[in-house]
């Protein structure tokens, strides 16, 4: 009698180990490629329209100050898939950081290890584009296919491919094509291309259905799944449909242009494609903007399929979505275009954060990617890794209104920049010892960043202070466990 007294405590006590196991969430993880925030409706866009990403705002925390580590994509991947700040690791190119961090487990690898099933669906870590998406492949033996992709962070993992700038449809070289002759050429340029077909053409279309399809699968386990869209990454190519919102392309506005505004910054300041080296003229710029919010546009459709596919599937109440970008983008801020600068425009991303249970908020606080990782290890319940250098995040999402640090940090390892945000100023130092130039400009009254307040006599104690804290942040970012 005894024996038989105590066997539902033991059957709790086994469900309540297996359930600890698994995790109290699945984990949905979103992530667009070269997406500035100040193209998202939800973050004040008035033009270009994201009405899925929105609604996931509306649900969800949406973060007004969060930044890359790395602003461009192969560093800022491996660093909030791996738990490390790029210069701990040294992965500051398109490489896997495996090599690095050994045996240790990367984000979804931790997750993994805990019982989850594990995969993605195209580009979480570094993938070519649009080279890697003609490619293709299944995405499971072809390493030539996979980019800078990582194994053992999957227990299966999918590519999608698509024709990209080879598109039947419509198309026009806008980079250094002032002429007018050069054709439609591939590469990392820009190119919009209206193209013919609907979404299942190009490789978001079959990214958004594969995940839908892995959700269904999948309803009855618990899983992290990334899914990975390209857009808008270039070449600017989307459906017909999406451009017409657009179009004329004359009345897209551009930002202003202010004479002499490169005069005070450094030359590693200057980003490496301007209107200048690009040769655009006015026309050509008004279109790439066009052709940028139309390839938002079809990826935000393709969101909406993802999210579609969680509700249809029961899944939206034990399942925390996350949508961000591997880093920001330039649409002509300062006359610079694309990425790798340390601005805001570059270094910031969105971020919203959806967790069953939390009621609705937007966050100013300073947050960065690399907090993803412990803060939805702890979110699910899983043991948070001490060794993690991000921060766990998760109680700005009860309060809203709580800092977890006092600035943020991002590299730019192309122009060996280096930067620290605070919500008064934004500092930029190029070489670990500021030989190359300094940046700094003051939040509050040149929102824009149009003034380098760095020569100037009456600023020389912040300026000596940031150098101080920059020094003290490098040196912590290499103190960890890697040996390095």
């Amino acid at each position: 009698m005894k024996s038989l007294f105590l066997l539902p405590f033991f059957l709790l006590a086994f469900a309540g180990s297996t359930f600890a196991k698994e995790g109290k969430f699945n984990v949905l993880f979103i992530i667009s490629d070269d997406l500035t925030y100040t193209a998202l409706s939800c973050y004040g866009n008035t033009v270009c329209e994201t009405p899925n990403i929105d609604r996931l705002a509306e649900r969800g925390t949406r973060f007004t100050r969060a930044y890359c580590q790395g602003t461009y994509c192969g560093p800022s991947r491996a660093s909030f898939m791996s738990g490390y700040y790029p210069h701990a690791t040294g992965a500051l190119g398109y490489s896997n950081p495996r090599p690095q961090i050994g045996d240790r487990a990367t984000w979804s690898q931790h997750f993994k290890d805990h019982g989850y099933y594990a995969a993605r669906v195209s580009k979480i870590y570094h993938m070519g584009v649009p080279g890697g998406i003609e490619y293709g492949g299944d995405g499971r033996n072809h390493d030539h296919y996979n980019g800078a992709d990582d194994a053992l962070s999957w227990t299966e993992r999918f590519n999608s491919p698509g024709p990209e700038w080879k598109a039947k449809g419509d198309g026009e070289t806008l980079e250094g094509n002032p002429d007018g002759k050069k054709p439609v050429v591939g590469g990392n340029t820009f190119v919009v291309v209206e193209a013919d077909g609907d979404d299942l053409v190009h490789s978001d279309g079959k990214t958004a259905q594969k995940a839908a399809r892995l959700l269904k699968k999948h309803k009855d386990e618990r899983f992290w799944l990334g899914v990975g869209f390209v857009r808008p990454h270039v070449p600017f190519v989307s459906p017909r449909k999406y451009y017409e919102p657009f179009k004329p392309y004359e009345k897209m506005e551009l930002p202003p242009k202010v004479p002499g505004d490169w005069d005070d910054i450094p030359k590693p300041g200057i980003n490496y494609k301007t209107s200048k080296n690009m040769k655009m003229d006015i026309r050509r710029q008004k279109k790439a903007v066009g052709g940028y919010y139309a390839s938002v546009a079809y990826m935000d459709a393709q969101v909406g399929v993802v999210l579609d596919a969680l509700e249809e599937n029961g899944l939206s109440e034990n399942t925390i979505v996350i949508f961000t970008s591997d880093h920001g983008y330039h649409l002509g801020e300062h006359d610079f275009w694309a990425k790798v600068s340390l601005r805001d425009e570059s270094s910031g991303v969105p971020l919203i954060i959806s967790v069953p249970g939390k009621k609705p908020a937007v966050c100013d606080s300073l947050v960065e990617l690399l907090d993803l990782y412990p803060t939805l290890s702890d979110l699910c319940g899983l043991p948070v890794p001490e060794r993690l250098q991000g921060k766990n995040i998760a109680p700005l999402l009860d309060d809203p209104k709580k800092e977890v640090r006092d600035a943020a940090f991002s590299v730019a390892p192309m122009r060996k920049g280096f930067l620290l945000r605070t919500h008064d100023h934004v500092f930029i130092q190029y070489e670990e010892d500021a030989s190359k130039g300094i940046e700094l400009f003051d939040v509050k009254t040149d929102p824009n960043g149009y003034t380098n307040l760095a020569e100037d006599p009456e600023h020389a104690d912040t300026v000596a202070a940031f150098r101080k804290k920059m020094e003290e942040k490098l040196a912590a970012v290499r103190a960890n466990d890697l040996g390095l």
